[in-house]
C-alpha cells in the first residue's frame, strides 16, 4: 500500500508541470528520441532531459539507450494506476453527489445517508 502511495506521488509530481504533460502527450501518438521531444520547446536539450528523468522516475514513461539517442515511450501499467486511482476518487465523489441530490428532493431522509455504525446512535 505505502508504494502504491509513494507511485501515485511521483506521477502526480511529474503530472504537475506543464511540459512533462506536453511530453506525455506527444508520446501518446507513439515512441519518439528526447531531441524529438525538445522540438517544440524554447528550453534547451538539457531541460528536456530532466523533464524525461523525472517522467521516467515516476514510471510514466521508460527510455532505452538505441545508438546514440535515447527513445522514449509511455508506461501504460503507471498511466493505468493513475487513471484507476482518478476513476475511483469519480465514482465515490457521484455517488455521494446523487446522495444529496436524492435528500434535497425529499427522497431519502437523512439518517439513510449516514453510515450503518451513525444510524445506530454512535454520530
Amino acid at each position: 500500500m505505502v508504494e502504491y502511495q509513494n507511485e501515485l506521488d511521483r506521477a502526480f509530481h511529474a503530472l504537475a508541470d506543464a511540459t512533462r504533460r506536453g511530453i506525455l502527450d506527444r508520446l501518446s501518438k507513439g515512441p519518439a528520441s528526447v531531441s524529438e521531444l525538445a522540438k517544440p520547446y524554447e528550453s534547451s536539450l538539457a531541460a528536456i532531459q530532466q523533464h524525461v528523468q523525472v517522467l521516467e522516475a515516476s514510471g510514466l514513461i521508460v527510455t532505452k539507450k538505441r545508438g546514440r539517442t535515447r527513445e522514449c515511450r509511455i508506461s501504460s501499467d503507471a498511466v493505468l494506476r493513475v487513471e484507476r486511482w482518478l476513476s475511483e476518487r469519480r465514482q465515490l465523489w457521484e455517488y455521494r453527489f446523487d446522495q444529496i441530490e436524492r435528500l434535497i428532493e425529499g427522497e431519502e431522509k437523512p439518517e439513510e445517508l449516514l453510515p450503518s455504525t451513525a444510524k445506530k446512535g454512535e454520530r
